[in-house]
């Protein structure tokens, strides 16, 4: 007995050209995301996963993944401005749950609540809401040393009262150990633009040539319709 096995994939070339065109789109979209966030704090650039099934499969052979290098860390004159120089996230909790950020511009309510800017809580390394026992005048009176323990001045005392260490994880949830955090600086992006449009021209290049050939081929199409539409 013979067994004969074996994959067979036939299809028209308009198909091939819009679903290569797709897959150009959804790289040059993720490519164009990046752009747009070179100058957001915290933000991290993706980058785009194509499979080796995605001349088949399109946009679903498609995925990203977030390029975790530390951003450029630039100077801030807010000392609730927190960067890390090294890789992980901070924690906050929000009605949503616990979210994972670089960003790290904080502020402080009334009742001496660490907050991001949109009224999130920053947690602690215990998982725990940070709040300051003491609302200080001068934000300049918070200390936050480069592994994230929070200190207010104590105006009775004359000393720095420690509040809580920052909630520092990484993708999985752990705790980082030497997280370098610094006190009044902000992260920018990872994004190089320069990288981001070298990596996009092949891109747009292979787009353009797919959408000649689909138009060539439609084109191709029509005459024979026409031709066959005449001869009956």
């Amino acid at each position: 007995m013979k067994i004969n096995g074996g994959i067979r994939f036939v299809e028209n070339g308009i198909t091939a050209s819009i679903r290569a065109m797709h897959v150009d789109s959804e790289l040059i979209s993720i490519a164009n995301e990046n752009v747009t966030g070179f100058d957001k704090v915290g933000y991290q650039r993706k980058d785009a996963i194509v499979s080796s099934m995605t001349e088949f499969l399109g946009v679903h052979g498609l995925s990203t993944t977030i390029d975790d290098k530390v951003g450029r860390i630039a100077l801030s004159e807010n000392p609730l401005d927190i960067s890390l120089a090294a890789k992980g996230y901070f924690q906050t909790e929000s009605a949503e749950g616990i979210k994972l950020t670089r960003d790290g511009r904080f502020k402080l309510d009334k009742e001496g609540n660490l907050l991001t800017l949109d009224d999130s809580k920053v947690l602690s390394n215990t998982g725990m809401p940070i709040k300051l026992h003491i609302v200080p005048d001068d934000l300049k009176q918070i200390k936050i040393n480069d592994r994230g323990l929070v200190s207010v001045f104590n105006p009775q005392t004359n000393k720095l009262d420690s509040v809580a260490f920052l909630g520092i994880v990484d993708t999985n949830g752990a705790l980082v150990m030497e997280p370098k955090v610094k006190q009044g600086y902000n992260e920018f992006s990872n994004v190089a633009l320069q990288e981001e449009f070298i990596n996009i021209m092949p891109v747009i290049k292979s787009f353009d040539a797919n959408r000649q050939l689909f138009m060539i081929q439609n084109q191709n199409l029509q005459k024979v319709i026409s031709q066959l539409s005449s001869a009956t």
